[in-house]
């Protein structure tokens, strides 16, 4: 068909919608060259008319035209308002699989608006007579063959993140000219929301954009202009004759206004031209919180965590149980609807037989009511709510299943109800009085957009309903005035509990929370979770409580990366007795506060909760241990005593005591002290991660003895003077300022500031003793252990093995321990490197019998595996320590002062140049055949050790194997040492 053939027809048909509909759509297919519904599908399996007409009831389909995962289609006849049809497509979008595009039209028109859920809402609108041009035409055709040509290029977390940045301006001016910050942030809550109403209709006649605009020119006129309409809004109202609905909600219920200047009111104008309905609440907390609170301002530019990882937890806990609940229930509804007596044309139905029918399409319809009713009395806490991510999140998708169920019971014939579900079901606690408003708001601001974009009128008198379920308190303690103490704060009854809770080690808890704080927590909690847990921890235990109560049945976490390691463990050994763990992810990458971090995500239910099928990492597995594992349950691994005392971590400054070689040097080569000892007794060389995996940082330490009193310390002049004017502000009365809070307020802690904060005395005994140790660092990208001189003193960051010897370093730079502490060990960071934990990697670890640490290497010496090991692993250092300095491009040079290491220093630049690239990280980074060869010598060495030669060279020994016989060694030393 022509361009002016199809005009010509049907430019003043009068004929009705249905009359003419199909008609209309199989010439507008000729016209783009497009088979019809009829020839391209004649069975209506993926483009037809009347998508959902073959529902038990009969009758209209869901869309006039439906074509899969392309678009939906309503037509209307002339004059008619296609907002409604508009409305009723969007009703049923999620029968019609959710299509890319909604269409709708009459004879003079077409409007096409697109539907992908997470981008920014357009509109394209073609008028009969734009069908002339061939652009439109194509721009038409692709709605059917090619729809992402449509898709927005904006996504609704672009525009949040736009919009978040512009208040973030405006709440830090309000700030800057002394406004407390609470009000500000409640203040810029209401701005937010007036053009979120405004933009989707709730606020009338763009009353907020005017409000503005005729503040403008007289910014003082402000306040009196927005508390007139915010009161309004609290109560209902007018405002030059134009009716405001009720808010309520408690939002507009204080409505004193900030005074604003100029700039404000033309960025506040700036930010209401957006399009404020399509923002992403999902995000808008997480961002917003960030420009409104003072302590996470340096935030706002950093990635936050989106909507998909928040799903890993909302599906499993909420929306999976559902919808399993309710395809069971449809396949109840659906065999009484197939089965009840029906009247044909050839046949009534008897008075028994229509009783019959009438019984069986009451009882489907009873089911459905049931189910209806369980989803609007569901509840869902998030203790930790922060600014209302999960809540969010957890509202639409329970809005979804309802929808889901209602469009499904009328597919049978049966009555489809109003939405149900709303913020109520949402319960949170959060501590912040920010994030606690955000969390409201976020969910309010959900809960609207979710009626808009289903083709419903959002709710009205109040529009707002209270959100008194999204409490601003403590979730673990609170102080019961009656008793006189602290006692376990108490969770609002919920069906399920999802959240991400605050990620804080138990070692910085005192120096984050405050000491008393801290003590408080682990008193009320004191013989339920270990004082040096994870703070993440308490709240795994009263989600546990709940469950083992019956209280609730399912609960989803995200936790720190450590939950299921070292002294969290316990936390979920626990659990394990009292619920089932049958969803998790072990190291996932997340974000919190702004940053890149690797987190584990944990579900578990109640032992009688249904779970289908269990999941690790997102594959199905027979069982979860506790430490997050399928397979052999190794949570039980235990610490062997013949691996005591062999290991030390080194020294912590927690303070500026570290300096450069030629600071050093310079003290070092200084006369003596007033008190006649040189420098060297309080300066030693020191080691850190780099010395290991990288090239040699000749970093000293500030190093005074312990128990040297401050007087004592003075005398040596010239180190205690640098680290006093380190330490000291002579501008503020000699206030101690470079200098870690924790280490002067809280008890317990050396508040000694010219001392190392945890010095290692028992280390530093044991160095005395050795000419070198063997040392790794905790935090790395491989498990690499490195010989070091005795003379450097190593950082926390380094565990020292003064003893290993060459046995000991060939056998944890083996395989075997590599297998071992990949496993039990942890990964951290967004780099997710490997990190080292002594006490629950090392001191687990099970050496081959009789080269055990407790043995003094003279024991073993003639021992022809100890020998055989020892020539493998010295092959290893002097093939590596070669590579790292090879001998023409290094020279070697005496430390200017006695007793320090050797320096290594290049030849010329362009030895400088090359040896910046030799690190061990980079060396292992590639992998050379020679450093492959030396390993798989040093691993037959040490395979032999264990009596597994044979099995290792026939290639017996993989690494779940290998996993498995190193547990049974620490299970049956276990044993005999209990």
């Amino acid at each position: 068909m022509k361009p002016q053939d199809f005009l010509k027809k049907w430019r003043n048909v009068e004929l009705k919608e249905r009359s003419a509909s199909q008609s209309h759509f199989n010439d507008l297919c000729a016209l783009l060259g497009i088979l019809d519904p009829v020839s391209a599908d004649p069975k209506g399996e993926w483009f037809t008319f009347e998508k959902g007409a073959n529902k038990t009831s009969g009758g209209n389909g869901w869309a006039d035209v439906w074509r899969r995962e392309c678009f939906g289609w309503e037509y209307k006849g002339r004059h008619a308002n296609l907002d409604k049809a508009y409305a009723q497509l969007l009703q049923y979008s999620v029968a019609l699989e959710n299509p890319p595009l909604l269409i709708v039209s009459d004879m003079n028109r077409i409007v096409i608006r697109t539907n992908w859920t997470n981008s920014v809402q357009e509109t394209h609108e073609i008028a009969l007579d734009d069908l002339t041009d061939g652009a439109v035409r194509d721009r038409l055709k692709a709605a059917f063959l090619d729809p992402e040509q449509f898709r927005p290029a904006k996504s609704r977390q672009e525009l949040t993140e736009e919009t978040a940045r512009e208040f973030a301006g405006i709440a830090q001016r309000l700030r800057d000219r002394g406004h407390e910050p609470h009000r500000v942030a409640h203040f810029v809550n209401q701005l937010v929301f007036c053009m979120f109403a405004e933009d989707v209709g709730l606020l009338p006649d763009n009353l907020f954009t005017k409000m503005l605009t005729a503040s403008r020119v007289r910014p003082e006129r402000f306040e009196g202009n927005a508390a007139k309409l915010f009161g309004a809004m609290a109560e209902g109202g007018d405002i030059d004759f134009t009716p405001i609905d009720w808010f309520n909600g408690g939002l507009f219920t204080d409505a004193s206004v900030l005074p604003v200047e100029s700039e404000d009111i033309d960025q506040l104008l700036a930010a209401a031209r957006r399009d404020w309905s399509q923002i992403d609440p999902s995000i808008l907390g997480t961002l917003f919180e960030r420009g409104l609170d003072p302590a996470k301002r340096s935030q706002l530019g950093a990635h936050y965590t989106d909507r998909d990882k928040i799903m890993m937890i909302i599906r499993p806990v909420i929306i999976e149980p559902l919808e399993a609940e309710w395809a069971e229930a449809l396949a109840k509804m659906t065999a009484l609807v197939e089965n009840a007596p029906k009247r044909t044309a050839e046949k009534l139905l008897k008075p028994a037989e229509r009783g019959r029918a009438t019984r069986m399409l009451a009882e489907a319809a009873a089911i459905h009511s049931a189910f209806i009713e369980r989803l609007a009395n569901f509840r869902v806490l998030d203790p930790a709510c922060g600014s209302g991510n999960f809540l969010y999140v957890a509202l639409k998708a329970l809005k979804d299943i309802e929808h889901r169920a209602n469009l499904d019971a009328e597919a049978l014939g049966l009555p489809r109800g109003f939405p149900r579900v709303g913020p109520e079901c949402m319960l949170g606690i959060e501590l912040n009085p920010y994030a606690a408003e955000l969390a409201r708001v976020s969910v309010w601001i959900g809960e609207i957009q979710w009626m808009r974009r289903n083709g419903f009128e959002a709710a009205k008198n109040p529009i707002l309903r209270p959100l008194d379920t999204i409490e601003c308190r403590d979730a673990l303690v609170f102080f019961d005035e009656g008793r006189n103490e602290w006692q376990e704060a108490r969770w609002p009854i919920a069906t399920v509990i999802v959240g991400n809770p605050p990620f804080l080690g138990g070692k910085s808890m005192k120096r984050t929370m405050g000491e008393d704080a801290t003590r408080v927590i682990r008193d009320v909690y004191s013989g339920r979770i270990s004082a040096f847990s994870d703070l993440v921890c308490y709240w795994f235990e009263k989600s546990r409580s709940m469950l083992a109560e019956g209280i609730v049945s399912r609960s989803g976490f995200v936790s720190t990366k450590a939950i299921a390691k070292n002294v969290n463990l316990p936390v979920l050994q626990k659990l394990a007795e009292d619920a089932n763990i049958y969803e998790a992810w072990q190291n996932e990458p997340w974000v919190v506060d702004g940053a890149a971090v690797r987190v584990s995500l944990v579900c578990f239910a109640q032992k009688d909760e249904p779970t289908p099928c269990l999941r690790l990492n997102g594959r199905e597995v027979e069982q979860i241990n506790p430490n997050l594992t399928s397979g052999q349950d190794t949570s039980s691994v235990a610490k062997l005593r013949e691996n005591a005392n062999s290991v030390f971590i080194g020294v912590q400054q927690s303070g500026p005591l570290s300096v450069d070689r030629a600071q050093a040097i310079d003290w070092l080569i200084a006369p003596l002290n007033p008190n006649g000892k040189p420098n060297s007794d309080v300066v030693s060389a020191y080691a850190s991660t780099e010395d290991i995996v990288g090239r040699p940082t000749e970093e000293f330490l500030i190093d005074f003895p312990k128990g040297l009193s401050e007087s004592e310390a003075s005398e040596f002049e010239a180190p205690f003077e640098h680290l006093r004017k380190a330490v000291y502000d002579p501008h503020r009365d000699g206030e101690l300022v470079n200098f870690p809070e924790y280490r002067k307020a809280t008890v317990g802690q050396n508040p000694k500031w010219w001392e190392a904060h945890r010095s290692r005395e028992g280390m530093r005994a044991a160095l005395k003793t050795v000419d070198s140790y063997l040392a790794t660092a905790e935090t790395t990208e491989y498990r690499l252990f490195r010989f070091l001189s005795a003379s450097l003193i190593p950082d926390k960051s380094l565990y020292a093995f003064p003893h290993a010897g060459l046995t000991g370093f060939g056998v944890l730079q083996s395989t075997f321990h590599e297998v071992w502490c990949t496993y039990f060990g942890n990964r951290i960071g967004a780099g997710n490197q490997r990190r080292y934990n002594a006490s629950f990697v090392y001191l687990t670890f099970p050496f081959p019998e009789g080269l055990t640490p407790n043995i003094p290497a003279a024991d073993y010496a003639d021992d022809r595996r100890a020998l055989a090991i020892a020539a493998a692993a010295a092959r290893l250092n002097e093939l590596r320590e070669n590579w790292l300095n090879p001998a023409d491009l290094v020279v070697r040079e005496r430390e200017v002062v006695p007793g320090y290491p050797d320096r290594i220093l290049p030849r010329d630049e362009a030895a400088a140049k090359e040896l910046k690239k030799r690190t061990l990280t980079n060396l292992y980074n590639v992998r050379p055949q020679w450093l492959a060869n030396a390993h798989a010598a040093l691993d037959a060495a040490v395979a032999d050790a264990y009596g597994w030669g044979d099995d290792w060279r026939a290639g017996r020994l993989d690494d779940d194997e290998i996993l498995a016989r190193l547990f049974a060694l620490n299970q049956s030393r276990s044993t005999e040492t209990s």
